[in-house]
């Protein structure tokens, strides 16, 4: 017999060629997208519509995503962190935070990171596989089903990097948005993004109404290339260019993210040159202090640099907040959970 299909991974038009394939009705598709993705079920059995032969085809030849919450925590502010193990072992981050519009969960797209960046827990063991569509938005009904309160809006800025597993991000974007599933509209919905160029520009032809944030961290190539690889591969001003086409082709306004990190990133120099860099852009600059990541070496500015930073911005026509820091008495930083558990496990084997 041959790998089972994970069902939980198909759009609906995917799912519908399968179960037409199955000699099956094409209405039996919504049935069961909405078993999986509205009623969130966890068992084939539970879909107690459909004929028990389909279902016992089903139980020999499919899977489900379904993570299993390997610890919790959550904090006075009411955010809740997951670590959740996947069919295969390995484990994820999942994050929901709790905010006066709403719940958010911060999804992660990959089993670890290949993008290097110096500042975050979450690459510092490397790129294990990319998720599943199904597996991405299992993170958000383990959440909902956990709290049994209904998440509203999504951040895909947890472990991994979205658009380096494109074509899964991309499934699972239409499988959340589905009016047959947990149907969050897409402008609910922001995707953050290191600054692959070559995929900016393939989202850019996909025209989704979604929120594009970009990791810029640094205006300038020598700090950049320091903390992230990646600009070493495209430069701030290739990033730069490719990010107004976006804006030039969707109309939809783009985040920068910019972690506030001592030193590096937090000079007047360095805010006069990025109010210039992003001038008619439209664009928001999102502040966020440093969570500290111990082997980095890094350091979170001072209040007083980033008031001072932030006055420049502004006074040089660039909005920018600071991001209002959730979770800071748990491990709700990218990637610390994920890998105190892992080094707990490397603690327990055997020499």
């Amino acid at each position: 017999m041959g790998e089972k299909i994970c069902i939980s991974d198909l759009t609906l038009d995917a799912l519908t060629a399968y179960i037409v394939g199955l000699g099956q009705p094409k209405f039996r598709a919504k049935q069961i997208f909405k078993w999986i993705h509205q009623k969130q079920a966890t068992d084939f059995s539970a879909m107690t519509d459909q004929p028990k032969a389909l279902l016992a085809q089903f139980a020999q030849n499919c899977t489900l995503a379904v993570p299993t919450i390997r610890r919790r925590q959550q904090s006075k502010d009411g955010t809740v962190k997951y670590l959740l193990q996947l069919a295969d072992g390995n484990c994820i981050e999942t994050v929901l935070m709790r905010y006066h519009y709403g719940n958010t969960v911060c999804v992660s797209t990959q089993v670890g990171c290949a993008m290097g960046c110096r500042f975050c827990a979450s690459t510092q063991a490397g790129r294990v596989r990319d998720l599943t569509s199904g597996e991405i938005a299992a993170e958000i009904y383990t959440a909902q089903k956990d709290t049994g309160e209904r998440v509203s809006h999504i951040v895909l800025m947890g472990i991994g990097e979205p658009l380096h597993n494109f074509d899964n991000v991309m499934d699972f974007l239409d499988i959340i948005s589905c009016p047959e599933g947990v149907n969050i509209g897409m402008r609910n919905i922001s995707l953050s993004t290191c600054g692959l160029v070559d995929k900016i520009e393939q989202l850019a032809e996909r025209d989704l109404q979604l929120t594009l944030s970009v990791s810029l961290h640094s205006p300038d190539d020598e700090s950049r290339s320091k903390i992230m690889p990646v600009n070493r591969r495209w430069p701030v001003d290739t990033l730069l260019s490719a990010c107004r086409d976006y804006f030039a082709k969707t109309g939809r306004r783009i985040s920068f993210e910019y972690t506030m990190i001592s030193g590096v990133s937090d000079s007047p120099e360095q805010a006069q040159l990025l109010a210039k860099k992003l001038a008619g852009m439209g664009a928001h600059v999102n502040m966020i202090p440093l969570n500290n990541v111990t082997e980095s070496g890094l350091h979170t500015s001072s209040r007083q640099a980033i008031r001072r930073f932030q006055t420049i911005l502004e006074e040089n026509g660039v909005t920018a907040t600071l991001r209002r820091t959730l979770g800071s008495d748990i491990d709700a930083s990218c990637g610390q959970l994920r890998r105190r558990a892992m080094e707990e496990r490397k603690g327990e084997d055997p020499e």
